[in-house]
């Protein structure tokens, strides 16, 4: 697994993705093995689009088939967004970052995040 030394990068190319969150750990972030790259993983919003009810969302940074917790059953009021990554995050080859939901369809995720080369 390569760490490319981020002080004498030759690219930097901002990404933003999006995710309708499941029951099933899904990946909103990969940065494949052998990717030479380092990602800087700026921002994590999630939102509640239902109505009335609370639901919870736990995110795990997934490495070498383990899965290691950033964030645990955090509940998300109906109708509100939580910052889960205000502060910078590390993706290494290899590594992932997912999301999984309490119940499908009612949170939706968008992340920011810099490819570095």
């Amino acid at each position: 697994m390569a760490n490319p030394n981020i002080v004498n990068v030759t690219t930097i190319n901002g990404n933003t993705g999006v995710l309708a969150v499941t029951t099933s750990a899904t990946a909103i972030v990969s940065n494949g093995a052998g990717s030479n790259k380092v990602f800087k993983l700026n921002a994590l919003y999630v939102s509640n689009n239902d109505a009335s009810l609370t639901y919870k969302v736990t995110v795990d940074l997934f490495r070498s088939a383990t899965a290691y917790p950033v964030a645990v059953s955090m509940a998300i009021p109906s109708g509100a967004s939580l910052d889960i990554i205000n502060k910078a995050l590390y993706l290494l080859e290899g590594d992932s970052l997912r999301l999984t939901a309490d119940t499908n369809s009612k949170l939706v995720a968008v992340a920011s995040w810099e490819e570095i080369s």
